[in-house]
């Protein structure tokens, strides 16, 4: 679980209802079950729309994308491209062809058996770049509902209020019934614009993030798996690769290093 996500909700819907309540309000006068429907139904409806239904079906996916955190080290996976670096160097590529069988990394392990099949480098490149672009396409769209379910719910929290107005114009009778009435019609608003900026669009930009992490671990694997087809120097693999690194990541790498020749 991704407490960052989790954290940030709870913190969000803390901080509005707080302070809400710090005013002298009460929890149960913002559970309004009218405007619920119609914020969140519409724009649901708006969404189902907007995208197709093979989009739409990958929306558990993208929460679990959001929620769910995946432990990326790419200092380790250098130290391993490194190591069947100097295998291949010494025995040959084919060598290498039952470790690449057993990787549990899909995107690796298509660059390695390409690799150990003799695949021409070129060839090489352009598959997993394929492979990358189809892997970023997807996480985009998946960003691009919850954009989208952004961009409607505002919109829908006015129509709710303007429904709301609307019912409450039309029966002036009591007017002592007009503040209620009023204050219960501008919920759909807070509705709308509490979602949208709270939950649709935060979770939309941690896709994108989550997107650009799995894209770099995968460009740091082309690099490796190209250098390595190529039987570059394991060790200038090595830097090479290490640019992909934050400094963090770099200053361990090094640490490594250091522990390695001093044993």
């Amino acid at each position: 679980m991704d407490l960052t996500t989790v954290l940030g909700l709870l913190l969000g819907l803390a901080g509005l209802i707080g302070g809400y309540m710090w005013d002298g309000g009460h929890v149960n006068s913002l559970i309004i079950p009218s405007a619920m429907l119609i914020v969140f139904g519409g724009t649901f409806g708006a969404v189902a729309v907007s995208f197709p239904g093979s989009i739409l079906a990958k929306i558990p996916k993208a929460l679990g994308i959001a929620f769910m955190q995946v432990k990326r080290d790419p200092a380790t996976t250098i130290n391993e491209i490194v190591d069947m670096a100097s295998v291949a160097r010494r025995e040959g590529v084919l060598a290498l062809e039952q470790r690449a069988q057993e990787h549990e990394n899909p995107f690796l392990k298509d660059g390695l058996l390409m690799v150990v099949d003799g695949t021409d480098p070129e060839l090489t490149r352009q598959i997993l770049e394929l492979e990358m672009d189809a892997i970023e396409h997807q996480v985009n769209n998946m960003s691009k509902v919850f954009e989208a379910g952004g961009g409607y719910a505002p919109t829908m929290g006015i129509i709710g209020t303007v429904m709301g107005l609307i019912h409450v114009l039309g029966n002036l009778e009591d007017p002592s019934s007009l503040g209620p009435a009023i204050a219960v019609a501008f919920t759909a608003t807070l509705y709308g614009v509490m979602s949208a900026n709270l939950v649709y669009l935060p979770i939309a930009n941690k896709i994108k993030v989550r997107g650009k992490e799995m894209v770099n671990e995968m460009e740091l694997m082309l690099e490796g798996i190209l250098a390595l087809q190529a039987g570059e120097n394991p060790q200038l693999i090595k830097k090479k690769l290490n640019s992909f690194l934050h400094d963090k990541s770099k200053k361990a790498v090094e640490e490594d290093d250091v522990n390695g020749e001093a044993r």
